[in-house]
């Protein structure tokens, strides 16, 4: 990392009342020298909603959108990269898990998935355009923020219950790393399969086999990005069949073979994923075990 690059991430819990939703509230505040910048690249995650005071990020997903100069990023759930040229900035993020993706937008994931977008302009982030608009006063109030983004999510209608229910065990049987076909997860949530594959699309963005296929290869980068001393074949999951398969999957999640990703730069992913293993106990958001939800390996 370049000695002039510093970065500062913070992370905040959500009340527990909205605990169920989200993946982490975060603060980030990225120093650089006037006109320069840092570039990076997302790993596949949950819907996204970013709010920028400072430089604006121009973004793309892999085969996607571009788009740059927004105050306000929303991302919807992805199994590609999202790749990111920033400037001095402060942003506060928010991830929100298939849960607080029904509650909260209420529109079809699977036409969200692997999308980027200005949230201005977007139909399905308008509820969220007063809260970029009025987050930010004119210096930094951390506690404020927070304040009003709370504020914001907890006047929101509720969910139905019994739909509450099934969207968080699919969710706990998708990220328990014993859960590895779609039979066991029909098997685990204990509902048929056309109904949860109507709801991973609803709510999840993508099939449950290819939900499946994405936990499983982040569970390997994750553990690759961590203990680089471990090399991908330490870090490969046990439920890989050999390594020609975790390289399709990952040149397919993330465009490029593992041998390249490992040797390119990756400032602000590699900062913010220490941090939130070390505060919120998981590295990356999809792996997150919702509140309310245990698995078995747990």
């Amino acid at each position: 990392m370049s000695p002039e690059l510093t970065i500062n991430v913070r992370f905040h819990a959500p009340p527990a009342a909205l605990q169920r939703y989200f993946t982490s509230f975060y603060i980030t505040e990225i120093g650089l020298p006037e006109g320069q910048v840092v570039a990076d690249a997302l790993q596949p995650e949950w819907a996204n909603l970013r709010f920028f005071a400072g430089a604006r990020p121009a973004c793309w997903i892999e085969g996607g959108d571009y788009v740059a100069e927004a105050r306000f990023v929303a991302t919807g759930p992805s199994t590609r990269s999202t790749h990111f040229r920033l400037g001095a900035t402060r942003f506060w993020g928010i991830g929100l898990l298939p849960l607080g993706w029904a509650r909260f937008i209420g529109q079809p994931a699977d036409d969200h998935a692997n999308l980027v977008t200005d949230g201005h302009a977007h139909p399905s982030f308008a509820p969220f355009v007063q809260l970029a608009d009025g987050l930010f006063g004119p210096e930094p109030d951390e506690a404020a923020e927070m304040a009003k983004i709370i504020a914001t999510f907890d006047a929101m209608p509720k969910l139905d219950a019994d739909e509450e229910s099934r969207i968080l065990a699919i969710h706990a049987a998708l990220v328990d790393p014993e859960t590895v076909t779609v039979a066991e997860l029909v098997d685990r949530v204990g509902a048929s399969q056309r109904t949860i594959e109507r709801s991973c699309s609803r709510h999840f963005g993508f099939s449950p086999k290819l939900l499946l296929r994405r936990q499983r290869f982040m569970r390997s980068l994750a553990q690759f990005m961590l203990d680089r001393s471990l090399k991908w074949i330490g870090a490969i999951d046990e439920h890989y069949h050999d390594q020609a398969q975790f390289v399709r999957d990952f040149r397919e999640f993330m465009g490029v073979s593992p041998r390249q990703y490992a040797a390119q730069p990756h400032p602000v992913l590699e900062r913010f994923m220490y941090e939130r293993a070390r505060v919120h106990g998981a590295a990356v958001q999809t792996l997150d075990i919702p509140a309310g939800a245990t698995t078995r390996a747990a």
